[in-house]
């Protein structure tokens, strides 16, 4: 396959230019990324035998975004600017084929391109919000242009990655390709668009999703009104608001003038350098020093707690939460009954808020089982205790357990401050304790502490 760089390549399929982008792991526009884009949609519109090109990626999706490690460096190579120019004014169609997830600068690039096909599991979305910014490249002006202004407010403001259905639906997405046969289904859509002699469609000049709503005043009051709790003293959400007013309000070039200047004004403050410093440090936190990449893992498929108080319903809570069936054990059933109650009472309330649906509610409280023995942690793959902050009493809770549980189960401590090696010494398995330090509310704080041998990391 000819080589445009280290990073893309560029190949026909009789008439079919195939662009394909592989830059691991997720082919973030970095200065490589961009610089195939360019010079391999310019090379395909230079080839006379080339009626059509389809834009696709290796690995695991498309393009999931910018290279935020290249924020606040000097400029490299092609602009993104210079990429979508090149792409939305080619006078060939262009396809963007899309797996995995096409997310910020990944979908503002799609939506550059004349046509977008994708396969069942791919998902779309804008989810700039997230570090205190917003859609830096047009994607404030075209995605309203595509989906309607009341539908870009969600998706902008709340960053959410919308399943590839739904992009049909709305109309972000034209074209559905059979799971794991994108390129054939690109290549395929792409000929039918020549055939049928299909126009060069622009996002930016589309009016039919926005005009309705021009001078709606209404649609953004009430909007604001809906987030105003939630997003309280968060800049970016309000100019993702503004946004999408100048793109349903003025002409496309002045919608894009605004952008600018507000992105400008995120990317320079104080809020957005403090999201993205979080966005890096969650993670660095999964690269655990000492530990070689190549450990084996040990799977959990089930959980049991010691303790339905506070913390120990917490905790049950967040295993249930991605489907891991959880025993919870308590000294009477008076406690237990109160415990699970409090529980039950948490995910109502996320229902009542619109959070979780009234099914999700009894799916997860199904997968969590009370006991008044401690007998019954003889089968789970992991073991928390959650029980005072009392050194005795924990070593006697692992001494029973060191003869209960199952062989290979990892015994853990949601201890913050007594010593792990000491509990660990009443066991015969001492490398099988760990201190696992869950933060209150525990189903709430995204901060778990872990203790390995005295070594502490903290996961997010």
């Amino acid at each position: 396959m000819p080589a445009i760089n280290e990073v893309s390549s560029l190949e026909n399929h009789s008439n079919i230019a195939v662009l394909t982008l592989n830059s691991p792991p997720v082919n973030a526009l970095s200065a490589n990324v961009r610089e195939g884009l360019h010079d391999g949609v310019k090379s395909a519109i230079e080839d006379t035998g080339v009626d059509a090109i389809v834009i696709i990626c290796e690995g695991r999706t498309f393009i999931a975004g910018a290279d935020i490690t290249e924020f606040g460096q000097a400029p490299k190579g092609p602009s993104l600017y210079d990429v979508q120019d090149m792409i939305e004014n080619s006078t060939k169609p262009v396809v963007a084929a899309i797996h995995g997830t096409a997310l910020g600068g990944g979908l503002e690039v799609a939506l550059t391109c004349h046509y977008r096909i994708a396969v069942p599991s791919a998902k779309c979305g804008l989810p700039e919000v997230n570090l205190g910014l917003l859609p830096g490249a047009g994607g404030t002006q075209r995605l309203p242009r595509i989906v309607g202004a009341a539908k870009a407010l969600v998706m902008m403001t709340s960053g959410e990655h919308v399943p590839a259905d739904q992009c049909l639906s709305m109309g972000l997405v034209d074209e559905m390709a059979d799971e794991g046969k994108l390129l054939e289904g690109a290549v395929s859509f792409a000929e039918t668009i020549v055939s049928e002699k299909r126009p060069l469609v622009k996002v930016r000049d589309a009016e039919d999703k926005i005009s309705a709503d021009k001078g709606n005043d209404a649609l953004f009051a009430d909007f604001r009104k809906s987030i105003a709790r939630k997003t309280r003293g968060f800049l970016a959400p309000e100019y993702n608001i503004q946004c999408i007013e100048a793109a349903v309000n003025k002409p496309f070039d002045e919608g894009i003038k605004v952008e600018q200047e507000l992105f400008m004004k995120l990317m320079t403050g104080t809020q957005s350098a403090a999201q993205r410093y979080m966005f890096f440090a969650q993670r660095q936190v999964t690269k655990i020093p000492d530990i070689e990449a190549d450990t084996e893992v040990k799977d959990i498929n089930s959980v049991g707690v010691i303790g339905a108080g506070t913390m120990g319903g917490g905790i049950s809570m967040n295993f249930a939460n991605v489907g891991i069936p959880v025993t919870i054990v308590e000294q009477s059933q008076e406690r237990l009954d109160k415990g699970l109650g409090i529980i039950r009472k948490n995910y109502e309330n996320s229902a009542a808020k619109g959070r979780i649906t009234e099914a999700q509610v009894e799916e997860r409280m199904n997968l969590i089982e009370g006991k008044t023995s401690i007998e019954a942690l003889d089968s789970q793959d992991m073991i928390i205790e959650a029980v005072f902050e009392n050194m005795d009493l924990k070593k006697d809770i692992f001494k029973q357990l060191d003869g209960i549980c199952k062989e290979g189960a990892i015994l853990a401590s949601n201890t913050s401050a007594l010593d792990v090696n000491v509990i660990a010494a009443e066991t015969n398995r001492p490398e099988d304790v760990i201190g696992l330090h869950f933060f209150s509310p525990a189903n709430v704080m995204r901060l778990l502490a872990v203790f390995l041998k005295r070594v502490f990391y903290a996961l997010v």
